[in-house]
């Protein structure tokens, strides 16, 4: 180790019967003020260097190792919390990306992680979620100085501070006598995570370079919901020739398999572009070619498919397509929705547990379902993710929640960090048939946030 579719908008969820609970009734004394004013004396923090089994190609782009950065945030009353973030900087920005070699553009991310630490050393805060709204601004221009980009997208920023905000939520949690994730969630935000499903997909991912044989075998092992990586690198023409050749393939590989879990009893694609394509017209070129080999009925959902400065409306696309790094804040989500998008993908491990309630409200109030997608993140940090999906309503025609995990597909040593995990063995950490079963257990524990991790404090001991 180095150090959605042509179907109506339906509200009413169906497939699974029998695996999504009710909404869940928060205890009786969840109104009870938390006022405790919380001052951080004391900031630390480290980086990993995870290795990747192979290139992993996405935005016309190809990561080779995702930088784990580790924060450590000790308040006045000697509460010591650590915090974790799977670092992305293709993902957040990939002009900053592509204008540094890979070891280069790390170093920029991780600068904005101590700055944000910085900031809150000797600061006073009642909340987590106003903290990260006194310093994202001040983190966001302090970026766009150290990488040259004055319109630096804002979940750079994010990305950045999403192992500060943890940590700060653990001391939160911990002044406040809270051992729960839902006894954690402020009132403002329980309606938008109101549920308890006893069961959510797990969605894989199959990037660029991910072989054909590898996407069959995922579906032999139980995995329903297949997220495509599209827009691959070259012209736009290019482009959409190879989409069409990956989708052709695919689709003859896994287009006749059938799942329990959908109203068709087919395997539904979640395509992800990344911004990739630059014109409707170059997508409905694709959506075209979907529709001529019959793939187009399979088409859960499309996620960002434009450029986000194009502000182009998606509402005529007869897809549901969804936001994810263009929902950059509950005000840009908001945006989104007016623009047509009918589906958020959440990702509390790359804009932060406290934006990403905040997005999952207004989507919410607005009736546009949610899901989690991932950042290729550790084990420890997939349990942040699954919290929020597993409290999601259920997303249309499948009846449950959805979570994108696919670190084990792409880190070399991803048993290793598993063992990092509190409950590595838990039988909710763990997919089976496509599926993580969540137990009474899951939700007592919260998928072990609250707990300890060793390794990783271990890296702030004097060496």
């Amino acid at each position: 180790m180095r150090t959605g579719n042509r179907r109506d908008f339906i509200r009413n969820a169906s497939g699974m019967i029998g695996m999504t609970m009710l909404p869940f009734s928060f205890p009786e004394d969840h109104n009870r003020k938390r006022n405790n004013m919380i001052s951080i004396a004391r900031v630390n923090s480290d980086f990993v260097r995870e290795p990747l089994i192979r290139p992993f190609g996405f935005k016309g782009g190809y990561m080779s190792e995702i930088w784990q950065s580790v924060v450590q945030v000790e308040s006045d009353k000697g509460t010591i919390k650590t915090g974790l973030c799977s670092q992305s900087v293709l993902w957040s920005d990939a002009r900053v990306f592509s204008g540094h070699s890979e070891a280069g553009g790390n170093p920029l991310m991780y600068a904005m992680t101590e700055y944000g630490l910085r900031l809150i050393q000797g600061q006073s805060f009642n909340d987590p979620i106003s903290l990260l709204e006194n310093i994202l601004d001040p983190v966001l221009d302090y970026g766009r100085k150290i990488t040259g980009h004055e319109d630096l997208r804002k979940t750079f920023a994010l990305n950045a501070l999403v192992a500060l905000d943890n940590a700060v939520w653990l001391i939160y949690a911990h002044e406040n006598g809270i051992s729960t994730f839902d006894d954690m969630i402020p009132d403002r935000y329980r309606p938008a995570l109101s549920y308890h499903h006893k069961a959510v997909a797990s969605i894989p991912l199959m990037a660029y370079s991910i072989p054909v044989s590898e996407i069959t075998q995922a579906v032999k092992d139980g995995y329903f919901f297949m997220k495509i990586k599209i827009g691959q690198p070259g012209t736009q023409e290019e482009m959409l020739q190879k989409d069409k050749e990956r989708l052709t393939e695919i689709h003859k590989a896994i287009g006749k398999e059938t799942t329990t879990y959908t109203r068709n009893g087919k395997i539904p694609y979640y395509f992800d572009a990344n911004g990739r394509y630059e014109s409707k017209d170059t997508l409905l070129r694709l959506l075209d070619h979907a529709d001529r080999i019959g793939a187009l009925e399979q088409i859960a959902l499309i996620e960002e498919p434009f450029p986000e400065e194009k502000e182009i409306l998606v509402d005529d696309l007869g897809i549901r397509i969804a936001a994810d790094e263009s929902a950059h804040t509950d005000e840009d989500a908001l945006i989104r929705i007016q623009m047509g998008y009918k589906a958020i993908a959440l990702k509390a491990i790359a804009k932060t547990l406290s934006m990403t309630m905040k997005i999952a409200a207004v989507a919410h109030e607005n009736d546009v379902p949610c899901f989690c997608a991932d950042l290729t993140v550790t084990p420890v940090l997939v349990e942040w993710n699954k919290n929020i999906a597993a409290r999601l309503a259920p997303f249309p025609d499948l009846g449950l929640g959805l979570l994108e995990t696919n670190g084990h597909q792409n880190y070399l040593n991803w048993e290793k960090l598993v063992s990092h995990h509190p409950h590595p063995d838990a039988s909710w950490r763990t997919v089976r048939d496509g599926v993580y079963l969540l137990n009474e257990e899951y939700y007592d524990k919260s998928g072990g946030i609250f707990d300890p991790l060793p390794y990783y404090e271990n890296l702030f001991q004097p060496k």
